[in-house]
């Protein structure tokens, strides 16, 4: 498995926490992690015992009476050093006679019977009665400490700033995936790993949220946690997991939708047996509760904030509610949370999905069936559509006309759309408002900014990312240019994200494993093209100098420069 960081996900400033809590495997989480997780204690402790009673046979076999009995319970199996370690008060027990035996006149000279009786006079002074002193572990425990030790440094390592941006990069490197959640200080013009998040298989698709689930361990018990900070993760399992970003060295999510227990054995069993025979794959028989197969797309509802949208590979897109807490199963064996609804208009993978934000009850789905979707999800039989010239890459919205939408598709074209222009036959003629040409291969990677009007930003498996200006304002059909190009150093592009905060900023990544932060706003040509539009949006670049790249450094890029210092 290649290296490569899949998507990337802007966290808006000042919704992260200042100090984010360090994960306690404590008590209550334990118990929240075994209902999630399915885990069974009485099975995993059978397990044990068999395991330990096949470990005492092979050991008679193999060194005859010098094995443990095979009828010894696992209580039994205690470490023989255990003896050595005893208490004060069991000294007189343990202590071995020295009156008989062969030995005892060498060493009655040492008066070894009398030895814990033999104690001298106490002398005097303030430390010769110790009797009464308590010692404690930490000095955090001392009652009569006031000032409680603290790691100062510890602590501003791990503080995010108000003016801090997060962002979540789904990577995989030396085939072990994980979230890595970056720090990006706009003013200081820097970037840097802040923690990760392991994951249990390939990373497809990401989705901040800020609605703590139900099932959350950092969810107040009452219910009264209204916002929060969390990542939705799309991986090759069907089970979609739900991270708190505010808490540091997690061992376990604050949610999984799905059934693990149902979808454990997921990957397809081959059908054949032959050798020279070509293995064919069982298919998989969907579910209207929960993904049978790979998350592909994730989108959160920014107005009903509960509802979260995923579409998989196994041809569904799925509706869940997170503040349903995960029910019990009817054998008792866990604790499942399931989907709400069940769509299945696509006849293959179903590649993207998004919540229109103006319409908060309409959903896009476009597949690879090369057919995009528009449906309100009360009333999904009443939906349009299009037939398209190849597979969906990704799709949008467009923030700024409620009716319209872009898809970018596997041939590199970029398609423009009218949701009211498009007929409920999805077989009828549907074209596109207007074509971009944009890349040479697949168009993989789109953005619409929120923050600009008509300002597009496209990447593709030709390693370029590109900026392009839709201008809307002459009324007829709308003019479209490039304004800027260029390859960012991160492979194929995979993402391209415009960031919440700065209308020309711009976070790629790609199949190098490596996450750019690209300004724009750095390149004169885009200032002067995008000028009348920020002063319409009342925003203000500041004045920068170089070509606006930020990025991690990575060690082999270092000792490569050799400690020289480059201007991209």
């Amino acid at each position: 498995m290649s290296n490569l960081i899949s998507c990337v996900s802007w966290v808006k400033r000042g919704v992260a926490t200042r100090h984010p809590r360090k994960y306690v495997l404590d008590e209550h989480e334990l118990e929240r992690v075994t209902a999630l997780a399915r885990i069974e204690l009485e099975d995993a402790r059978q397990e044990l015992e068999r395991a330990h009673k096949a470990a005492q046979k092979m050991g008679k076999g193999a060194e005859g009476d010098e094995a443990d009995d095979p009828g010894d319970t696992a209580d039994e199996w205690i470490d023989e050093e255990d003896d050595a370690m005893v208490v004060d008060g069991d000294k007189d027990e343990k202590k071995p006679s020295v009156a008989s035996g062969a030995k005892t006149d060498d060493l009655a000279e040492y008066h070894l019977d009398a030895y814990d009786d033999d104690v001298d006079d106490q002398g005097t002074g303030p430390f010769t009665d110790i009797k009464g002193l308590t010692f404690y572990r930490d000095n955090t425990e001392d009652p009569y400490i006031t000032l409680k030790e603290e790691d100062d440094d510890e602590r501003q390592d791990v503080e995010i700033l108000p003016t801090d941006n997060l962002l979540v990069t789904a990577k995989t490197e030396d085939e072990i995936s994980q979230l890595e959640i970056y720090i990006y200080d706009e003013a200081q013009e820097n970037v840097y790993v802040h923690h990760d998040v392991m994951l249990p298989n390939f990373p497809l698709c990401l989705e901040w949220l800020d609605f703590p689930p139900a099932s959350a361990s950092s969810a107040a018990a009452d219910g009264t946690a209204k916002r929060g900070n969390y990542v939705a993760v799309g991986t090759l399992d069907p089970e979609i997991e739900i991270w708190s970003l505010d808490v540091i060295e997690s061992m376990y999510p604050d949610m999984v939708l799905g059934r693990p227990d149902k979808t454990a054995a997921h990957v397809p069993v081959p059908a054949g047996t032959g050798k020279k025979k070509r293995k064919k794959t069982k298919a998989r028989p969907t579910s209207d509760t929960h993904h049978v197969d790979a998350v592909l797309s994730l989108s959160w509802n920014r107005t009903h904030r509960q509802m979260l949208a995923s579409a998989s590979a196994d041809r569904t897109v799925k509706l869940w509610d997170l503040s349903r807490a995960p029910t019990a199963d009817a054998d008792g064996s866990g604790e499942s949370a399931a989907a709400i609804r069940s769509f299945n208009f696509h006849k293959d993978k179903v590649q993207a999905v998004q919540w229109n934000d103006k319409e908060p009850t309409v959903l896009l789905s476009g597949s690879y069936d090369r057919t995009v979707r528009v449906f309100d999800s009360r009333a999904p039989d009443t939906g349009v559509g299009a037939v398209l010239g190849a597979d969906v890459e990704a799709l949008r919205w467009d923030p700024w006309e409620p009716h319209a939408f872009y898809v970018s598709l596997e041939n590199g074209l970029v398609l423009n759309f009218d949701a009211r222009t498009l007929p409920t036959d999805i077989k009828a003629a549907s074209p596109s408002l207007f074509t971009i040409s944009a890349h040479d291969g697949a168009a993989s990677a789109l953005d619409v900014s929120p923050l600009l009007r008509g300002c597009l930003v496209t990447g593709g498996t030709d390693k370029v990312v590109k900026v392009w200006n839709v201008d809307q304002s002459g009324g007829g059909k709308p003019s479209v240019s490039m304004v800027v190009s260029r390859d960012l150093d991160i492979g194929k592009v995979f993402s391209a994200v415009f960031s919440p905060d700065d209308p020309l900023t711009i976070a790629a990544a790609g199949s190098k494993a490596k996450l750019q932060i690209w300004d724009v706003g750095a390149n004169p040509g885009a200032r002067k093209t995008f000028a009348s539009k920020l002063s319409e949006a009342g925003k203000v670049l500041k004045e920068k100098s170089g070509a606006g790249l930020v990025g991690l450094v990575s060690d082999d890029e270092e000792s490569e420069g050799g400690g020289d210092e480059d201007e991209s």
